[in-house]
C-alpha cells in the first residue's frame, strides 16, 4: 500500500469521527451579520483554532474590527527541507447565513443530522453544512489523515479561516493587506465552490469581475402634467430607455466602444470540454420559465453565463409607480446597471466608457449624474498552470471522470486580493451541488461530497507535493 493509499484508507475508516467533528462545528451558531451572535462567532473561531492545533498547526485567533480570523501554520512550513515544495494558503470561512425563515426548516438548523433523500442519497443537514463549514472541514480532515498516517503534512500549509464572508469580508481585505508579507505564498486553495454535477468534479478557473453603476437623468425641474406638457417636454424615462436599449445589438453584443478590450476566446480544448457538458437552454433556462438564450449569439450558453462579459440593467425608476393612474411626465429617471467582466477588462475603463456612452446620447434639456457601487476586475487562472493539471489528474483519479474546468459567473472578492495584493493564483476546488440549498432553509451537503471531497484534497495535496 502506497503512502497515499494509506491516507485514503484512514479517511475511509475515520468517516464517522470526521462527521462527529463536523457536527460539533455545525452546532455553533456563528451568524456573522447579526451582532447578537458575536460571542458564537468567537466560539467558532476558537473551536477551529483548537482543532487545527490538535493536528500540529501553530494557531492564532487574530483580531479584526469585526469577527476574528483563524490563522494556522503547519510545523516546518518555512524549514529549508521544504524549500522546494510549494507553500500553500488554504482559505475558508466559519461564519454562516441567518436561518430565517425558521418555520421552513424541517428540524432545528443548528442541530445537524444525517437524512436520506428520495433518491437514496445520504445528506448532512444544518446551517453551514455546505457553506462553508462542511467544505472547509474536507480540507482539514485530509490534513488530519496525513498527520495520522505519516506524522507530517505533505507540504507547507498556512490556513486562513475568516468569520465575515457572509457579510462581505469587509475586514478581511485590510487584514490581508496589513499582513501581506506573511501571506505571500505560492498558491491559494479555495474550497467554496461546487461540482458540475453529483458525479463530475469541477475546478473553477475564472471569476467574473463587477462594475456597478447608477445613472440619474434630470429633464424638467419637477414632474409635469402629461396633458399639458406631453409632446413638448423631454421625458427622461424615454431618453434613458433609448440609451439603455442601445447598449446591445441584435446579436447580443455590447455596443459600448472598447468594451471587449482584453476579452479573449477560450482555448479550443477547453471550449470542447464545455460543449461536451451538454448544458441546454431547456435544462438551464427552463427551470425559470424561459426558453431562448439572450446573450451573444456566437457563443454557447455555458460561455454566456461563465466566461463572457455582460451588461445588464438591474432596475429602472421614474415617474409614478403607485396604485392606479397619475398622468405625470416625470422630471427624473434613474437606472442601475451592472457589468460582469472577464479576462483583462479594466473596471475603470469600462466605467468611463459607459459614462461616455450615456453622455454622447443625451439630448438638450437633459443632465446626468453617476454613482458607482463596485469596481473589481476579473480573475483568471492560466490554463497552463501546473497546479491546475495536477489537480485535474487527482480529481479524475478520485471520481473516475475528467474534472471540468469552468468559469464562475459571480465573484469571490478576496480571491481577487490574493492575486492583486499577494501576487498569488488560486486553485478553486469545491464539492457543493446545485441542490444544496445554500443560504436557504434546510441547507444540506451530500455525505458523498464530504467523504470524497476529503479524499480529493488528500490526492491534490499529494499531487502538489510530488
Amino acid at each position: 500500500m502506497s503512502q497515499l493509499d494509506a491516507v485514503l484508507d484512514r479517511i475511509d475508516r475515520d468517516l464517522d469521527q470526521s462527521l462527529d467533528r463536523l457536527f460539533a462545528l455545525l452546532r455553533i451558531q456563528s451568524v456573522s451579520t447579526d451582532p447578537a451572535y458575536a460571542a458564537q462567532c468567537r466560539a467558532a473561531a476558537e473551536h477551529v483554532a483548537a482543532d487545527l492545533k490538535s493536528i500540529g498547526f501553530a494557531t492564532e485567533v487574530r483580531p479584526t474590527d469585526g469577527h476574528p480570523v483563524v490563522v494556522g501554520k503547519s510545523e516546518g512550513a518555512k524549514s529549508p527541507a521544504n524549500g522546494s515544495l510549494p507553500h500553500v494558503l488554504f482559505y475558508g470561512h466559519y461564519d454562516v447565513q441567518p436561518v430565517d425563515p425558521l418555520e421552513l426548516w424541517t428540524a432545528p438548523p443548528f442541530e445537524p443530522r444525517i437524512d436520506t433523500l428520495p433518491d437514496g442519497r445520504k445528506i448532512i443537514v444544518a446551517r453551514g453544512a455546505c457553506d462553508d463549514k462542511g467544505q472547509a472541514m474536507t480540507f482539514i480532515e485530509a490534513c488530519r489523515a496525513f498527520k495520522a498516517v505519516t506524522g507530517a503534512l505533505p507540504l507547507p500549509i498556512t490556513v486562513m479561516i475568516e468569520g465575515e464572508e457572509e457579510c462581505g469580508s469587509k475586514n478581511l481585505f485590510g487584514f490581508v493587506r496589513d499582513n501581506a508579507d506573511e501571506f505571500k505564498l505560492d498558491l491559494a486553495l479555495v474550497c467554496d465552490t461546487g461540482m458540475w454535477d453529483a458525479t463530475t468534479p469541477s475546478i473553477t478557473t475564472s471569476l467574473r469581475g463587477l462594475v456597478y453603476e447608477e445613472v440619474k437623468l434630470t429633464c424638467a425641474d419637477r414632474d409635469l402634467h402629461s396633458g399639458l406638457f406631453g409632446g413638448a417636454a423631454q421625458n427622461p424615462i424615454r431618453v434613458l430607455s433609448k440609451i439603455l436599449a442601445a447598449m446591445h445589438d441584435d446579436q447580443g453584443r455590447v455596443t459600448i466602444p472598447g468594451f471587449y478590450d482584453g476579452v479573449k476566446d477560450l482555448p479550443p480544448t477547453i471550449k470542447a470540454d464545455l460543449a461536451g457538458l451538454g448544458l441546454t437552454a431547456e435544462k438551464f433556462l427552463g427551470q425559470v420559465g424561459l426558453k431562448v438564450p439572450a446573450g451573444e449569439k456566437d457563443y454557447m450558453l455555458i460561455e454566456q453565463i461563465t466566461t463572457r462579459p455582460t451588461a445588464e440593467i438591474n432596475g429602472i425608476i421614474g415617474g409614478y409607480t403607485g396604485e392606479g393612474a397619475k398622468t405625470v411626465l416625470p422630471g427624473k429617471a434613474s437606472a442601475k446597471v451592472s457589468f460582469r467582466l472577464v479576462g483583462q477588462q479594466d473596471p475603470k475603463k469600462i466605467r468611463e466608457a459607459f459614462r461616455a456612452f450615456v453622455k454622447a446620447r443625451l439630448p438638450v434639456d437633459c443632465t446626468v449624474e453617476f454613482a458607482n457601487f463596485a469596481d473589481s476586475g476579473a480573475l483568471q487562472l492560466d490554463f497552463d498552470n501546473p497546479a491546475l493539471d495536477k489537480a485535474r489528474t487527482a480529481l479524475a483519479q478520485e471520481w473516475g471522470k475528467k474534472a471540468v474546468t469552468v468559469g464562475a459567473g459571480g465573484s469571490i472578492p478576496i480571491v481577487g486580493d490574493f492575486k492583486s495584493v499577494l501576487g498569488m493564483d488560486s486553485l478553486m476546488v469545491g464539492f457543493a451541488l446545485d441542490d444544496d440549498r445554500v443560504h436557504s432553509p434546510n441547507e444540506k451537503f451530500d455525505l458523498t461530497s464530504f467523504h470524497k471531497g476529503t479524499r480529493s484534497w488528500a490526492r491534490i495535496l499529494a499531487a502538489l507535493a510530488a
